[in-house]
């Protein structure tokens, strides 16, 4: 009888476990976050909780799986006691549900409640990818389908005080009448523009100088599209025509472009220039040409002479993090020569993937292009940034093949954009590193040590302790191993002959250079044994010789090294202070460097300033102003992050190069900057401006989940960063009196203002099929139980209800303040259609 009993018994377990491994099961299962206060007992934590709720009538017995996700806070505790929570790397985190906690009975729910460290300000910080996996079988797993955040804890108190600050912002920008504007953005040297229009049709011809005949195809090409038909070459004067003229005498990208009665003229002594003049001309079409097919194009009669302020005008893409499919990428680069952007730096690895096909080394892309689940990276990477558990899914897997890349390099080409690829070194590493070592186990266990250790870039006996800034601990090159070099060699030589295959120039390699965490290569063999046989003292000082060896294995190869600061700078002593100064030792070898810190109050608000005065060639990258990863505004529902600022589209159009602390406004969390910050920094000389040799935005792509969610955190950020490489310096930065400065700082800027809000937008709704770009919500404040609200933009246009439903094209326009009570609803929409996220008021009753 025992015995019966026994097996019944072991047999009613096992059928319980079979259920509750059933992922039909997990479809009934309903995830939500929630925030709850931040600086929860003072502590610098905030507190919040996962709420899981089985909706379906079957028990599901969660302490059989374990459930993984991505999650940019450190969990220090969990007060509800019922799990566990370990980081796996990164931002990859798994939480076990404790037994005895873990069955939830049909129509029932568990709530996990954890302190966190830090502060949760936004939507971008809640967790992201979650998904299942089974704890007795790993192969088994269930993405959760059912999850939603809720910071509703945040979101009434922070959205109205987020409106608010847009109104008074937004009420500093005056309505300009159409007629009075400049019609191309960025804003030409000289701009005259007459009365009446060019007809652009299928009637008139197309004469080129043999120099432009790739421009002149290009642009035809585009024609074809808005007209239904390609305009035919002349080759002789005529009237009706568009004419690109060869003239002596003008700069590498300077252009004049004259549209009159008879027609267009072009003229420039390069095809950069007649490029650009090109694009000013199509800035001239009305804005909806590209929404349908047109029989002519009325073009606005202008005099325009133009020309850059920067020769060096670039945005950085990171695919690494997330990947972006080739398509897309060949669409940003016609949005960049719309906007004469002529350089694209591409950030092609990091610690989360890496995106380029090197046929040598082919365990790069066969494990580094790929996340999904795993606790081991032995085949592919662990889930990062929300990639959840599927190995074949964007945005966590990819990568461009040599074909692909071929091909976006010439399309870059045609358009007069450089390329610049950025192998990361030898921090930022990770992928690369768990590539070579899936091939270093491969050839070891076919025997073949020596091919095995050939491109190993990690010391196998090393037990150095570390973790980076964005929490890995085995992400950093060995810079004493022969094959890094071997491996840095091989890669830069496969990305040559790309370069040559497809005709395009390629002068340097960025070799990335940042964040190589402390600890890192103390407790290695190899790094014990170098600094030996070559006299090497400190641990930083490898950081020299690594360089140095890279620098060298570039030149070599007629390429010049460009990196982020850190390849520029050097640790000092002063006492027990460690201070970083211009490194001597590398003036002179034309580094190109890409300085991002000013961050205010971190201590390094001038660097850029210093490297330039110190005599390297520098690219201000500033993250308070041109990190477009960086969230529009402090609100809840505005996604991005807020580590260095926040950037909204103002920030990169009030930057002023050779002077960026005159126009700091912002601190950190965008209140108003206390000045003392930069109080004492040194300021850029007169030699040092002519080693500022441009400016680049930057899209890391931590948070840029897939096409739509990058083009919203550019667009319309990038247009203003545009009007700051090109056009020449605005009155307001030169004017020393802070008074007539500001005013005619607001000049300018409610013309550009204007100009986004009256062109850019619509053209951005169709230009190549259109873009995801931002609608600013609006302003909103409430004023003595008056409702006012105000745009960005003119031109924009505010709808409201009152009754509780979203507000479409058809609702009610807002055109003066309003007295309406409880919640109000409002939106701004362009006259294309497309709208902002809506804004949420309560307007109590007296």
């Amino acid at each position: 009888m025992k015995r019966r009993i026994a097996f019944f018994s072991v047999l009613f377990f096992i059928v319980q476990a079979a259920k509750a491994q059933s992922l039909e099961d997990l479809n009934h299962i309903q995830i939500k976050w929630k925030m709850g206060a931040n600086d929860h007992l003072q502590k610098g934590q905030f507190s919040a909780a996962f709420l899981i709720t089985n909706n379906g009538n079957t028990a599901v017995n969660l302490s059989d799986w374990i459930l993984c996700f991505s999650y940019p806070r450190e969990i220090k505790e969990v007060i509800s006691k019922n799990a566990k929570f370990e980081n796996k790397g990164g931002e990859f985190v798994v939480m076990n549900v404790l037994k005895g906690f873990g069955i939830i009975d049909g129509k029932k729910k568990l709530e996990v409640n954890y302190l966190a460290k830090g502060k949760t300000l936004n939507i971008t910080d809640a967790p992201s990818g979650l998904y299942f996996v089974s704890k007795t079988n790993p192969g088994k797993l269930f993405t959760v389908k059912n999850f939603a955040s809720d910071l509703s804890t945040l979101s009434a108190e922070n959205e109205m005080l987020a409106a608010a600050q847009r109104y008074q912002k937004f009420a500093n920008t005056n309505d300009i009448n159409i007629g009075q504007l400049h019609k191309v953005i960025p804003k030409p040297v000289s701009y005259i523009e007459n009365k009446g229009f060019f007809k652009l049709n299928a009637n008139t011809k197309l004469i080129a100088d043999s120099a432009f005949v790739n421009e002149a195809k290009l642009f035809n090409q585009e024609i074809s599209s808005l007209l239904g038909t390609k305009l035919n070459i002349a080759k002789s004067q005529a009237n009706n025509a568009v004419v690109i003229k060869l003239a002596a005498g003008l700069s590498l990208e300077e252009y004049r472009l004259t549209v009159a009665d008879t027609g267009v003229q072009v003229e420039a002594s390069t095809p950069q220039g007649a490029f650009y003049g090109l694009q000013s001309l199509k800035m001239l079409m009305p804005t909806n040409v590209w929404a349908k097919r047109s029989k002519e194009i009325a073009i606005s009669k202008v005099e325009i002479n133009d020309y850059p302020r920067f020769a060096y005008r670039s945005l950085m893409l990171d695919v690494a993090r997330n990947f972006q499919p080739k398509a897309e990428i060949l669409k940003l680069l016609d949005l960049l020569a719309l906007y004469k952007i002529n350089t694209f730096h591409f950030h092609l690895n990091d610690d989360e993937g890496w995106r380029l096909e090197i046929k040598s080394l082919p365990e790069l892309t066969e494990l580094g292009a790929k996340r999904g689940h795993t606790f081991d990276d032995a085949t592919h990477l662990k889930p990062a940034y929300g990639s959840g558990a599927d190995t074949t899914s964007l945005p966590g897997s990819g990568y461009y093949t040599q074909e692909d890349f071929i091909e976006i390099l010439k399309y870059a080409k045609d358009r007069h954009i450089t390329v610049i690829p950025e192998l990361e070194t030898p921090g930022h590493a990770r992928a690369a590193v768990k590539a070579m070592d899936y091939r270093y186990r491969k050839l070891m266990a076919q025997k073949k040590h020596q091919e095995a250790i050939e491109y190993l870039l990690r010391d196998t006996s090393d037990q150095s302790v570390y973790k980076s800034v964005q929490g890995y601990k085995d992400n950093v090159m060995n810079v004493a191993l022969p094959s890094t070099y071997r491996f840095i060699n091989t890669v830069v030589d496969e990305l040559v002959s790309l370069y040559q295959k497809a005709g395009a120039r390629l002068s340097t390699v960025h070799m990335g250079g940042d964040e190589v965490p402390q600890g890192v290569w103390e407790k290695s063999p190899a790094i014990a044994q170098l600094m030996t046989n070559k006299k090497i003292i400190t641990y930083d000082d490898l950081w020299y010789y690594y360089l140095g060896k890279v620098n060298q294995l570039l030149k070599s190869k007629n390429l010049h090294l460009s990196g982020w600061e850190e390849v520029a700078m050097r640790k000092v002593k002063d006492g027990e202070k460690l201070n970083y100064i211009a490194n001597p030792d590398f003036l002179g070898e034309n580094f190109q460097v890409y300085v991002w810190n000013n961050v205010w109050g971190g201590g390094s608000e001038d660097l850029a300033y210093r490297l330039a005065n110190a005599g390297y060639k520098v690219v201000l990258s500033a993250v308070t102003n041109y990190y477009f990863d960086l969230a529009y505004q402090k609100d809840t529902h505005e996604p991005g992050l807020y580590w260095g600022s926040y950037v909204d589209t103002d920030k990169p159009f009030y930057f002023s190069p050779f002077d960026y602390y005159k126009t700091a406004r912002e601190a950190l969390d965008g209140t108003l900057l206390n000045r003392d910050v930069v109080k004492g920094k040194e300021r850029l000389t007169e030699e040092g401006k002519k080693n500022i040799v441009g400016i680049q935005s930057q899209l890391w792509s931590e948070k840029i989940y897939n096409a739509q969610s990058m083009q919203y955190m550019l667009l319309p950020k990038l247009i203003a960063y545009a009007e700051r490489a090109w056009t020449t310096e605005p009155d307001w930065s030169k004017e020393v009196d802070s008074v007539k400065s500001w005013q005619l700082y607001l000049d300018d800027w409610s013309r550009f203002a204007n100009v986004v809000g009256k062109r850019e937008l619509n053209r951005l709704s169709y230009y190549h099929d259109g873009f995801n770009f931002r609608v600013p919500p609006p302003g909103v404040i409430i004023d003595q139980g008056k409702i006012k609200a105000n745009v960005q933009f003119p031109e924009l246009v505010i709808r409201y209800t009152a009754d509780g439903a979203e507000p479409h094209a058809k609702s009610e326009i807002y055109r003066k303040e309003i007295s309406a009570k409880g919640i109000i609803k409002f939106k701004a929409f362009t006259t294309s259609g497309a709208a902002s996220r809506t804004i949420m008021v309560q307007n109590p009753k007296m």
